[in-house]
């Protein structure tokens, strides 16, 4: 627990994990985190060490967890393969983060040794996150790291940024992932007109969202009610369809250049799709700012 009274998320530990869980095992060449595993804990491994031996525990608590874990790690090599590679496209000298979590690029792309990075996110995720940091001893690949806590509820984004040296003239990469099932439509709208407002043109932003599906939404409540505390208080709150997405996009100056689902990700890169709800639902975009 912070001195804010939040606890950290509960569920960018358990991404963390899935990456942890996939690293070395699929898309070879094209998917890898070694920095993950070092950012947990001794007791989030042994979840992650079972899925890699593909060894399931007893219980069906333990069991709930394994497969939330199993299930992450599938939806995590498609979705970071994607990312990364448009981030790799686009080497602008900024990169802002919005809801960073446990989020490792800043540690570990080679891509990234001449941008600054601002991970913006919750301060109770924030402090979290620099306490793992320090445990695992690891250093930044990115130019530099600037934390940025900011509450997307109540917090103002561009006077956090400004704070935080942001330059709204220069162009900018936004990578937005993991974050907008968890916020109401208004907070998304917020948050895309305040980064509307500091992007300059040549900027980029690589968004993951989830689009509507009555069978994942079921799966997910189901497996809440069964006891996996790893998400229980941290409810989807917004899915949109490709279309809508794209349309409040282009009200802020952004223009979808591409929008894929990670079940079409995931074939392309010959990797498991056991979960094909989560897979099929799931989607990055990228948009560009001209």
């Amino acid at each position: 627990m912070s001195e804010s009274g939040r606890a950290a998320s509960r569920t960018a530990v358990l991404v963390c994990q899935g990456r942890a869980a996939a690293d070395g095992r699929a898309a070879a060449r094209r998917f890898a985190d070694p920095v993950a595993v070092r950012l947990l804990r001794p007791e989030e491994r042994t979840v992650v060490e079972q899925v890699r031996a593909g060894t399931p525990p007893e219980g069906l608590r333990a069991r709930t967890g394994y497969e939330s874990v199993r299930a992450c790690a599938e939806i995590a090599v498609p979705r970071t393969v994607a990312i990364d590679e448009a981030l790799g496209a686009r080497p602008n000298g900024q990169l802002v983060v919005l809801g960073a979590g446990l989020d490792t690029r800043a540690w570990r792309l080679a891509e990234l040794a001449e941008t600054d990075v601002w991970e913006v996110d919750h301060p109770a995720s924030q402090q979290d996150k620099r306490a793992r940091l320090a445990a695992a001893d690891v250093r930044p690949a990115a130019r530099a790291v600037r934390f940025t806590p900011v509450d997307f509820a109540v917090d103002d984004l561009a006077t956090a940024l400004d704070a935080a040296g942001h330059d709204p003239a220069a162009p900018t990469t936004w990578l937005w992932e993991g974050v907008v099932p968890y916020l109401t439509r208004d907070q998304v709208r917020t948050t895309l007109a305040a980064l509307a407002a500091r992007t300059a043109p040549g900027s980029s932003l690589v968004l993951n969202y989830q689009s509507p599906s009555a069978k994942a939404s079921a799966g997910r409540l189901l497996t809440r009610l069964l006891g996996n505390s790893v998400t229980a208080g941290e409810p989807w709150r917004s899915l949109w369809t490709p279309e809508r997405m794209a349309a409040l996009l282009a009200e802020h100056g952004l223009h979808v250049t591409s929008d894929h689902d990670l079940l079409t990700l995931a074939r392309a890169l010959d990797t498991t799709a056991r979960s094909r709800s989560s897979l099929r639902t799931g989607r990055v975009a990228v948009a560009e700012h001209r």
